[in-house]
């Protein structure tokens, strides 16, 4: 790949991946909208590598916590850390078992697709919209017990069909069950340490299985989304302190209704056509 490709795998990463928009569905768009060639599902795992740094640095406190209970858990003993240890760790099975089966299924190159991208982006905009404004959200991470975070863990599964959006999805079962904006982007982010790392370490046991390693540029990108994941972390846990994240939901629909659109050729004479 050439340095500006993979800057841009890593600034469009690096943002998408913890603001409720699709990581995985941008990265597809990517060579969609250029003359670059598919990165490959190899680099956006690891460009997801480099997001899970970003999340180990900015919530350090809280993985600390996180690290203590698991420790408890050793020694058996039953704390509010090691509940929450058990419940990230329970709450994360659905997603690898999904993962799998997209994998070994072939599912998820078949799921690389555009069209998946625009529905998925204006489904689950609609959705986060609604969650984010019914009902009372008074919950915090504290009120966390094992039936929300499996059913968080069973959103962040869904999460691997491009255009989903992992944040996105999980922060919205969140909001539906009670639990302020930051408390739900927070358990969001320290859900997905786990499920992350493990696709990483698949993805380079993969890449020693069959002697071809992980390409350089893979490890580039994942280097520079570091930094800009970070600045969306900061971004987006200031936000919601502050705003809905309805801003989010506008952004999702209009980008899935241009994206079918160009698929469909609705205004052939004003967009470029994606058909074909």
């Amino acid at each position: 790949m050439s340095i500006e490709q993979i800057l841009v795998l890593a600034i469009v990463q690096g943002l998408t991946e913890f603001l409720p928009v699709s990581s995985s569905g941008h990265l597809i768009l990517i060579p969609a909208f250029s003359n670059w060639d598919d990165q490959g599902i190899a680099t956006d795992v690891m460009v997801h590598v480099g997001s899970l740094f970003a999340v180990l640095v900015y919530f350090w406190r809280d993985v600390l916590k996180l690290l203590g209970g698991c420790f408890d858990i050793l020694r058996g003993q039953v704390t509010p850390n090691s509940r929450m240890a058990t419940y990230i760790a329970l709450a994360t099975i659905p997603a690898l078992a999904f993962g799998a089966l997209l994998k070994y299924s072939g599912a998820s190159t078949a799921l690389r697709g555009i069209e998946v991208v625009a529905y998925g982006a204006i489904f689950f905009g609609i959705l986060m919209y609604v969650a984010d404004r019914v009902g009372l959200r008074l919950k915090r991470m504290e009120d966390m017990t094992l039936g929300p975070a499996m059913l968080i863990g069973v959103a962040q599964a869904i999460a691997l069909i491009p255009g989903t959006s992992r944040s996105g999805i999980t922060i919205t079962v969140a909001r539906f069950l009670g639990f302020r904006r930051g408390e739900a982007a927070r358990f969001s982010f320290l859900l997905g340490i786990p499920a992350i790392a493990a696709a990483g370490l698949f993805t380079a046991l993969d890449a020693i299985q069959t002697n071809q390693g992980i390409p350089p540029d893979a490890l580039w990108a994942a280097f520079f989304t570091f930094f800009a994941a970070l600045a969306a972390i900061a971004f987006l846990m200031a936000l919601v302190r502050r705003t809905s994240f309805l801003v989010f939901v506008i952004y999702r629909i209009a980008l899935g209704l241009v994206l079918l659109a160009m698929l469909y050729d609705w205004f052939p004479n004003h967009l470029p056509s994606l058909a074909g």
